[in-house]
Parts: structure tokens; sequence; C-alpha cells
């Protein structure tokens, strides 16, 4: 391995947007026969560096080689023609084509297309990398790593040696994660040049051949997996050292603080998304649920919140100012705000849903508070004072609490997110996907924050994608799988693939109240 030419390599490449530089003088090389993974915080530039590999921009400085010869990427199209392709984070599929149909749309052939050929070429493709996939099935019968399979095929289908996957395990249970990587390492030795962008570094210690890491925009270096530990590349990517220790302290005093019995919801086309769900969450503790993407978490952190109606069933608050136990289901989602009860959703459209991207920090602060202003003139000083403590203490990245929050990166967006719900107070807080695509350091960061709103006495119920997190976090973890209730599991005693199998459904998981 890394002898001769390299598959790809990149000399001095930097790109501007305005003021901001995204890339300064970066200078990386991946072979064939490689696992490539790049780590680097939110906003050090992995993804504009990868879009410029693909075709998405073009750099302002530098040069890109393949098999060592210039190459000039100024589109998508020219990234195919060098045999390049990646697979991005959201996919890029049509629901009602059938995997071949998606595999080929786009594609120049003579003719009409031989949509048998297709599926007979994405089936020699699955048998020779290992993939399980049915060419004639839709795309909206599809789980998620059956789509993220198609997008894989779709650049393979297309010739390419050079492959970059986007936070490729993000949305996977760790059995899917596991079949994955062994696509990827049938790709490696079929002479692939792979580049993995990863949060997740007990990932890339076992998947990659080598790390490079960036650090605001820069290359800092690349070094050999099998020399190096997550301590000493959190080093590399934050530029100090950073313990990675969650710190979980038992629960003190545990209360009853919110009792769902028996709930059921129904989506517009009456399929029930939530079945008959009934669990505890206490005070003082951190309630973990795991569950495959679209499971109805989001439902039912919504039916809590008075956001989704409830067909069946009560959620009875505990209050523990009044000694009262009101049924939330009569309340309205305000109501349910004002007695404590606080939903931080981060979206995969961070912008789309929570934050108004034209108004500033501080503005967006307001939008929470603005209902108790006193006179046609709003008060500013306490949203400013939240807004500064806010960027202080999960270090923000933003030239100051007036700049808009479009113009933050992804990362800092959601800090501003879930920072507005905790400096709230609330008594129960439901955190859902806070660290989706936070880099480590910001990870860590949050789950330090939910932990000491756990020992504040909050009930905290904590939805998340990162099944060793969860187990790490939280004191107890419920199994969410089709809308139904798989397993209640200690967290001090869990097994990460007892709850994989819980998440598909292939074993049910015992109760640990």
């Amino acid at each position: 391995m890394c002898v001769g030419s390299a598959a790809i390599e990149l000399r001095g490449i930097t790109k501007r947007f305005g003021n901001v530089v995204a890339n300064r003088n970066v200078n990386l090389s991946v072979y064939g026969g490689e696992i490539l993974s790049l780590l680097g915080e939110n906003g050090s530039g992995k993804t504009t560096l990868m879009n410029m590999i693909s075709g998405i921009y073009y750099p302002d400085e530098g040069q890109i080689f393949i098999n060592g010869e210039e190459a000039v990427i100024r589109s998508p199209k020219d990234a195919f023609k060098y045999k390049i392709g990646m697979i991005h984070q959201h996919f890029k599929l049509i629901d009602v084509f059938s995997a071949a149909e998606n595999v080929v749309l786009g594609l120049k052939e003579q003719g009409s297309y031989d949509i048998k050929k297709v599926s007979s070429k994405v089936a020699e493709i699955s048998e020779k990398y290992g993939f399980d996939i049915n060419p004639d099935k839709k795309i909206y019968e599809m789980s998620v790593s059956e789509k993220q399979t198609v997008e894989i095929i779709k650049v393979l289908y297309r010739g390419a040696d050079i492959l970059i996957l986007d936070e490729p395990t993000a949305v996977l249970t760790p059995q899917e994660t596991q079949k994955l990587f062994d696509v990827l390492r049938r790709m490696r030795e079929d002479g692939k040049a792979i580049i993995i962008i990863t949060h997740k570094l007990h990932e890339v210690l076992s998947l990659s051949d080598r790390v490079a890491v960036l650090r605001k925009g820069e290359y800092i270096g690349t070094v050999e997996t099998a020399k190096t530990n997550e301590a000493e590349l959190t080093e590399m990517m934050v530029g100090k050292k950073i313990e990675l220790n969650i710190e979980r302290t038992e629960p003190q005093n545990p209360q009853d603080r919110l009792v769902v019995k028996n709930i059921s919801c129904k989506d517009r086309e009456g399929v029930n998304v939530l079945d008959n769900v009934s669990f505890t969450a206490r005070s003082g503790e951190i309630l973990g649920i795991a569950g495959i993407a679209g499971s109805g978490q989001r439902e039912l952190l919504e039916a809590i919140a008075g956001l989704q109606h409830i067909d069946e069933g009560e959620i009875i608050y505990n209050n523990p100012k009044t000694g009262s136990a009101d049924n939330l289901r009569d309340k309205t989602p305000l109501q349910i705000r004002d007695l404590g009860v606080r939903l931080s959703f981060v979206p995969e459209d961070r912008l789309g849903m929570g934050l108004v991207g034209n108004m500033d920090i501080v503005d967006n602060m307001m939008l929470r508070s603005y209902r108790k202003g006193k006179s046609m003139f709003l008060e500013r000083k306490s949203p400013r004072d939240l807004a500064e403590t806010i960027i202080e203490q999960l270090e923000v990245v933003t030239p100051s609490a007036s700049t808009p929050v479009r113009k933050l990166s992804g990362g800092n967006v959601q800090k501003v997110l879930v920072g507005r719900e905790i400096a709230a107070a609330p008594t129960v807080l439901m955190a859902a996907y806070p660290v989706r695509g936070l880099d480590i350091n910001s990870s860590y960061a949050i789950y330090n924050l939910l932990n000491q709103q756990k020992e504040n006495g909050v009930a905290v119920i904590f939805v998340g994608e990162d099944l060793d997190v969860l187990i790490e976090l939280c004191d107890r973890i419920m199994v969410i799988g089709s809308g139904k209730i798989a397993g209640i599991v200690d967290g001090r005693t869990a097994d990460k693939n007892n709850i994989g199998l819980m998440m598909t459904n292939t074993k049910g998981g015992g109760e640990n109240e």
C-alpha cells in the first residue's frame, strides 16, 4: 500500500467564501486499496474539501492530481469522468422509482433503457461486494441502510474507483454498520480508494488504514491508524488535550416526573406511528431512547410536548412545584412549556425548524420569551445575557451575539438550539439528536450539560443515534421499533448488540424498569 502514484492527491488547496477561508493550503493523498478517515471539528472544512473533489465547488488555489496527472474538476460530471463518486449524508433518490431505476437515472445511453440489463448489472455489483439489495424494490419500501446501498451502487455502476462517504453510519444499527464495513473492506481489497468523513473515533480506529486531520480549515497531518489512539486524534483535531469520559453519576432521590400510559397516535393516512406506548421518566436520571430512524421517536416527543394529536392514553406530569398531577393530553403546547416540559429537537434542517436564519442569536433567544414582554418595546437585556452565556459555555464560534444565525456553521447553529432550551431551567428536558453532526469536543460539551441537568434534578429524555454514547451516558435505555416499545434496559449493564437486535425487532428485550 502507498506505493507509486496516489489515486488522488491534493496540493495547496485553498477555498474562500467571501472573507471566510474554508480551506487553506491543504495537502492530502489517498491511495488505491486503502481507507482514509477524514477527521475535524465542525467548520474545519472537511465537507468543503470533499465537495471540491466531487465537483460541487472549485478551488481558488491549488491542484488536484488523479493517478499522478493533474485533473480539472468543475462539476460532478467531471468528477465521474475521473471515476470519483461521493455518497452524501442526505440521499438523493426518487422514492417512487426502483433501485435499478435510481441507479441509471441521469445516465445517457443509446436508445431506450433496458431495465433488465441494469438490474442484472446491479445484481452483479451486489454479489461482488456483498450488498444485500433487490434491484426491483421501490425506494419508499426500503430501510435507511438499503437506501444507502443504492447510493453506493449508483457510483459503482458509473465506474467509480475513488469513493467519498459523508457520515455513512450516522443512522445505522450496529449490525448494519458492520455489514457496511465488510463491504468497504471488500472494496479496499478490489483496489478502490475510499475516504470516509466521520465523527465516531471507535469506527475510525476499527476500519481505516490512515487518518487525516483538519483543524480550522488547515491540514494538520495524517497518521497510521495502527499507531494512534482516540486521545491523540482528539488532540490533533482540537489542538489541546480533551477528556473523553462521560461521568455518569448515580441518580439522587429519583421521582416519577412523567408517566406515559398506553398512548397511541396515527399519521394522516391512519397508520399507527405510536402503538400503546408506556414508560416513566424520572427526575435526576437520563432516559435514553434508541431506535432506527423513523421508529416513532419524533412522534413520541411531540406527543409529550403537545405537538402531536394523541388518539388514546394519557401523559401524567407530576409537578414538583405544586405537587399536582396534570394530564398533558389536556394541555396546549404553550401550557406544557410553561409547566417546565421542554423539547429541544435538532432536525436535519436546523434552520427550517426551531431557529430563524436571518435573525441574530439574541433575537432567536427572544423567540422563546417575547410573550412575556410587558410593553410594546421588547426587553433585550435578558435574551442578550442568555445568548452570551450560551456562546461562552458551548464555545459557539461566532463574531458576536448579533451575527445572523444563517452565517454560523451547522454545528454552531445546533449549540444555540440546544443551549436555548437548557437555559430555560426545565423540569423535563427532551433532547432529540442534540449532537447530530457535532464534532467530538462539542458533543462532550452537550453531554456534560445534560449531566448537569440530571444532577439538578431534571428528568432528561435523550434520543441519540450513537449506541456507544447511549450506553455510556444514560441510566436506562428504552428501545423503540415501529412505534412500539421493544424493551427498557439498564444503561450500566446494556449490551450494544442486544440493543441493535431489539431495534430491528429480531429479538425482544426484557423490561428493566
